[in-house]
């Protein structure tokens, strides 16, 4: 994996192609979290109530999350044939317009009082066009970060794949956690909980407008040969596509580890505080998403093997040691969780720039989306539903922010 891939022709203005994908990444990915910090109160309008057993409809609310999960493969499959035909910014386009009417058909999803099965309903149909939205978004994004890159810029550029991830949840994170405190329990069940998805419809429609001013990255060869096919990239390549599937498999399962269920590891097994365990959670993520520009940088400069032995090792070697380190101490939990956020920065801040030079520009963006989100679908897909109402999305989470609430109680 070096540099000497080969990219189509390079936008004349790379920093306007940054903002475009960076912006709109974040769009996609506040609203796709939104929905786990949220759970609980869609669960409560949403959903019937199981014979006064509050967690069926919150298993329910996850079951919808899982389904939404596994439809990010089609998502990259399709979005990312739509990026190699007709070219990456329209892809771009057409993710976030799905991302923002999704987000809006969530904030308007009448109460399960008022409409009875119609609800879960409009519900399932939402998380399935934001789950083909994220989907698409990771493979056409990615081509496009990649391609968008200077010279000697690519591990930099695609570093921002995780930058703006990491913004988006702190976003949806925080203005939820505002919402929670300010608001009445009355005031979040009636409104509050629909006003996030109302935002992001709004936020949506900017990350459109910003995306209109990119420049297309699909070079004009191209343009001008034959149309790939749908499954091309996995029947002409079969090995990359295998590669992806080991590669996202490991960092997938130590990224669900460190920055989702890390907190909730503390809370049992040290006795953590449950509020000092989420704001550990909160800094080190924020320290994670400033890691990334650097750890893209350094590959830059010492290749992507380094970075990625740097994770593989580092992790295999520390991983034990640093959980057997924790104690029922907040300094403590935030020291073993920045350093876990130091090794995983090995595999994230360069995942994107391996995946798009695995493949050749013809098939790159089905060939990185098909593999990469049927990886992640089968390896986070159901995380929710087994983690005691941790909120796992792409792998970042926290539980439920009625169960903060009253924890502070």
């Amino acid at each position: 994996m070096t540099e000497t891939s080969t990219i189509t022709t390079r936008p004349a203005h790379p920093l306007r192609q940054l903002l475009a994908a960076s912006v709109g990444n974040a769009v996609e990915w506040y609203d796709w979290y939104a929905y786990t910090f949220l759970a609980t109160y869609i669960a409560d309008q949403v959903f019937p109530k199981g014979a006064g057993n509050s967690l069926v409809p919150l298993l329910s609310t996850f079951a919808v999350f899982a389904v939404g999960f596994f439809m990010r493969p089609v998502g990259g499959l399709v979005m990312g044939a739509i990026a190699d035909r007709r070219g990456r910014r329209d892809a771009l386009t057409v993710t976030i317009l799905l991302m923002g009417g999704s987000s809006l058909l969530v904030g308007l999803t009448p109460t399960y009082a008022a409409a009875g099965v119609l609800a879960p309903v409009v519900l399932v149909v939402a998380r399935l066009l934001q789950g083909l939205s994220v989907g698409g978004e990771f493979a056409a994004s990615t081509t496009f970060l990649v391609e968008s890159a200077g010279p000697g810029r690519r591990g930099l550029f695609s570093s921002f794949q995780y930058v703006s991830t990491t913004a988006g949840q702190l976003v949806a994170s925080g203005l939820a956690t505002v919402l929670v405190n300010t608001l009445s329990e009355e005031g979040m069940n009636g409104w509050g909980w629909r006003l996030p998805f109302l935002i992001g419809a709004v936020l949506g429609l900017v990350g459109f407008w910003i995306r209109q001013g990119a420049e297309e990255t699909r070079g004009a060869e191209q343009r001008k040969g034959p149309r790939p096919g749908l499954f091309e990239a996995l029947r002409r390549h079969p090995r990359e596509s295998l590669l992806i599937c080991g590669i996202t498999a490991g960092g997938t399962l130590a990224y669900y580890t460190w920055t989702s269920y890390l907190p909730t590891y503390a809370e049992l097994t040290v006795g953590v505080e449950k509020s000092q365990a989420l704001l550990a959670g909160t800094i080190s993520l924020a320290f994670f998403g400033l890691l990334q520009p650097l750890g893209g940088l350094l590959s830059d400069r010492f290749g992507r093997r380094p970075a990625l032995l740097f994770f593989g090792v580092g992790f295999a070697l520390l991983s034990v040691p640093l959980l057997h380190a924790l104690r029922d101490s907040f300094a403590v939990l935030l020291l073993v969780s920045c350093a876990g956020m130091v090794l995983l920065t090995g595999f994230t801040s360069i995942s994107a720039a391996v995946n798009a030079e695995i493949f050749p520009p013809r098939v790159r963006a089905a060939g990185i989306g098909f593999p990469y989100s049927l990886t992640v679908a089968l390896f986070g897909g159901t995380a929710p539903r087994l983690g005691r109402g941790t909120s796992l999305s792409s792998g970042r989470g926290a539980p439920p922010l009625r169960t903060r609430r009253h924890a502070s109680r």
